[in-house]
């Protein structure tokens, strides 16, 4: 589609609210709120311990300088030390009392207490992170702390039955059942954020769940060892064991970040070598942007996620350099209203010039198949075709085809057009799902670009 033109307000979908995202913020506020309620009418339990974790929960929030966007867990000092709180049943060998709703109200009150900086520089945290920070925490404290105290309960109330320490003791079934929890709460987290991003995008939820899975073997694991060795070294060290335990999470995260910079800036380098096409005058400005975020999210729809997305993505920033070689160019680059072979010809040189860009070989396979008949091409070949055909014409290739204003142009009318050649050129189901994300108003603003 041509630069600025948008799907037509047939295809754009509404915009409300998911119940399930309101439902989840209803949660989150109605815990928080009982929180804060119960510890500031009680008071605070172990005012010196409460304090210790608040000030590294702050750290953990002021130590997100420098996070990238994106990143699924941009405080991950501050997110063990929450989970720590939540999991400590001992400080130096004796058993802590802080409970359920003491240890939510210290973990909201520093967690806004660390982004007050971020905010006031424009950087806050997102709300999702907040929620899900309290549900999280508010999951490992329920399975934990009524465990772990109901021996300490036992000897006040008759009938009572015995924690953790009392039936298994402190070897290592009990570090095992500290990592396990964690695992549940890492799994909560995960569940969590899938529901969010389903409810917003309306993406298949089994490819969300395993993208946030993946990314739980990266930081994730960093930050779940961390939340269990600092509860496990504050039971039997004291509060000492607080900025020792921190520092390797610390320099996980500084490595990590160094990490993400640098995929970063070879997706911006892949981006700036498709806008050469651009540059050159053969393409129309900005088509490699919005074919690539637009085949991202059809192929979300349809059940890619992780490095499937990332071939598919950078394939589709890729997918006309072939064009380069080309002495004339091609009328507004739209080569989709070009004869097969000189399709094909075009893919083939493109996949030539991607080899020697050092992306993976997958991203060369895919430029090279784009023009193939749909039931010989991989599933991410379909989907740049049919997203660079659709947006070949839309807008300003439609008009230089000699349809203006027809009843084939426009959004809809491309729409039709691809439908008419999924006999040969378009999966079907490709098309029909391309057809489902114009109708939710296009793709939600990605990575690309």
């Amino acid at each position: 589609m041509s630069a600025g033109a948008v799907p037509t307000p047939a295809l754009a979908g509404g915009a409300r609210p998911a119940f399930a995202v309101v439902g989840v913020y209803g949660a989150a506020a109605l815990l928080t709120g009982a929180a804060l309620g119960a510890t500031l009418w009680h008071g605070l339990a172990e005012p010196r311990t409460a304090l210790a974790f608040g000030l590294l929960v702050v750290v953990g929030e002021l130590a997100r300088w420098g996070a990238l966007p994106g990143e699924r867990e941009p405080a991950p000092l501050g997110a063990a030390g929450a989970l720590a709180y939540a999991l400590l049943g001992e400080n130096a060998g004796q058993r802590t009392t802080h409970g359920v709703l003491q240890t939510l109200a210290v973990v909201v009150a520093a967690t806004l207490a660390g982004s007050v900086p971020h905010i006031a520089k424009g950087r806050g945290p997102a709300l999702d992170h907040l929620v899900r920070r309290v549900l999280t925490v508010a999951f490992a404290a329920v399975c934990f702390q009524p465990l772990y105290n109901a021996g300490y309960t036992s000897a006040y109330l008759p009938g009572g039955s015995d924690g953790l320490p009392e039936r298994f003791g402190k070897g290592p079934f009990y570090a095992v059942t500290l990592l396990l929890l964690l695992v549940l709460t890492a799994l909560c987290d995960a569940v969590l954020a899938a529901v969010m991003v389903r409810a917003r995008t309306r993406h298949p939820f089994g490819p969300l769940l395993r993208d946030e899975l993946r990314a739980l073997l990266h930081i994730g694991s960093a930050v779940c060892a961390t939340g269990a060795v600092i509860a496990l070294g504050v039971a039997v060290a004291g509060l000492w064991a607080l900025p020792v335990f921190c520092v390797p999470l610390l320099l996980t995260q500084l490595s990590y970040r160094r990490y993400a910079a640098v995929r970063t800036t070879y997706r911006q380098t892949i981006a700036s070598l498709a806008r050469a096409t651009e540059i050159a005058g053969y393409t129309p400005h900005g088509h490699a942007r919005r074919v690539a975020e637009l085949s991202r999210a059809v192929g979300r729809e349809l059940g890619l996620s992780g490095p499937e997305l990332t071939v598919l993505e950078y394939a589709a920033l890729m997918h006309d350099i072939g064009q380069l070689s080309l002495v004339d160019p091609v009328p507004e680059g739209a080569t989709a209203l070009l004869p097969a072979d000189e399709q094909r010809r075009i893919a083939l040189l493109g996949g030539a010039v991607v080899r020697q860009t050092g992306v993976p070989a997958a991203v060369a396979v895919v430029v090279e198949r784009q023009a193939d008949p749909y039931r010989e091409q991989p599933l991410s070949a379909r989907i740049v075709r049919t997203v660079n055909a659709y947006d070949d014409l839309t807008g300003e290739c439609a008009s230089a085809s000699g349809s203006p204003g027809g009843p084939l142009s426009g959004p809809l009318g491309a729409l039709e057009r691809l439908r008419l050649g999924t006999g040969h050129d378009y999966q079907p189901e490709v098309v029909e799902s391309l057809a489902r994300v114009l109708s939710r108003g296009g793709p939600a603003p990605g990575r690309v670009g």
